[in-house]
């Protein structure tokens, strides 16, 4: 494959993430970025010789691009990406793929019709431990899955804002809820629920619960779940969820340093590390570009969109205190 030219829109905590893997991944240039905070842009692009911008659409009408990283909040991924799939440019939107159903929606439908790949970053789907997992449960029935997300977070103003982020159950729990659905299958009604005890923020009156548990039906008929603790600075980090099966019991360890699975499947021990999964999950997106074939990635925005819909109906859960049939 050519040298690919990328560009960043979003130059905040997420890209700092997602810049240092595209340095290491062959083939790719980042020729621009583009942050509201312009001195942002620059760090990005500047050391790279590319040129910042404050305006992703002007970044868009300037440069030749093939492909955009789009890093910003959950509220501002449609107007970028759609206008990304109207040029032919292939989108790398990082998770979760929008705030909205409608927007989601509007994403789902543009890239289905897009000459271009989209890639929604959910990372954890990309990881060889759902390969592993898939195949250890090979013609068993999945009775419950436990997700466990512990640690500090950066606490950003619009992940600080339910109306912006989605908090704790977009930001944090959907990745479990993308696990989950790319282990068990769909889900189909939700519960949540918030402790009143406050960790990261006790020193305020926070608008997002810093300590949440969300409960899942399967249509399988698998139970599932997600506790997350937004604890202190300073806190370790776990990151981790465990599988029941009929003949199986595993755990799957999920960072931030390193990716295990453990237990056993029929009486077999299981025991492995594996890469980091940004890294695979961008190499997956880099292959379907090469491909032309948008199904090589790991988690597609249709997939996402499904994600998001029961992340939307544990946000009513919680705010109404009753279980809720999950949106299809």
């Amino acid at each position: 494959m050519d040298t690919m030219r990328v560009g960043i829109i979003g130059g905040g905590w997420i890209a700092r993430v997602h810049v240092p893997a595209l340095d290491e991944a062959a083939g790719v240039e980042i020729v621009a970025a583009c942050d509201l905070d312009v001195p942002r842009a620059e760090a990005i692009a500047e050391p790279r010789g590319g040129r910042a911008y404050d305006s992703w659409e002007e970044m868009l009408d300037s440069e030749e691009l093939e492909a955009i990283w789009v890093c910003t909040p959950p509220l501002e991924h449609r107007g970028p990406a759609l206008a990304a799939f109207e040029r032919g440019l292939h989108v790398y939107l990082e998770k979760p793929i929008a705030r909205t159903l409608n927007d989601a929606e509007a994403i789902v439908a543009a890239a289905v019709g897009a000459n271009a790949v989209c890639a929604v970053g959910y990372q954890w789907h990309a990881s060889e431990l759902v390969d592993e997992t898939r195949g250890a449960l090979v013609d068993q029935r999945v009775a419950l899955l436990v997700g466990r997300n512990y640690g500090p977070v950066a606490g950003r103003p619009w992940f600080m804002d339910p109306a912006l982020g989605g908090g704790q159950i977009l930001e944090r729990g959907s990745h479990h809820i993308d696990l989950q659905r790319a282990i068990a299958g769909e889900i189909s009604s939700v519960q949540a629920v918030a402790a009143r005890e406050r960790l990261a923020q006790a020193e305020s009156d926070g608008a997002i619960d810093d300590v949440i548990g969300l409960l899942f039906d399967f249509e399988s008929g698998a139970l599932g779940s997600v506790y997350s603790a937004w604890s202190r600075d300073g806190q370790p980090e776990l990151y981790a969820t465990d599988i029941v099966a009929t003949d199986a019991t595993i755990t799957l360890e999920l960072g931030p340093t390193a990716y295990r699975i453990a237990g056993t499947s029929r009486g077999r021990i299981l025991a492995g590390e594996f890469t980091e999964p940004m890294t695979r999950s961008i190499a997956r997106f880099l292959a379907a570009v090469e491909a032309g074939d948008p199904e090589l990635v790991a988690c597609s925005p249709a997939d996402a969109a499904c994600t998001l819909a029961v992340a939307l109906a544990c946000e009513q859960a919680l705010a109404e205190g009753r279980k809720v049939e999950v949106w299809s």
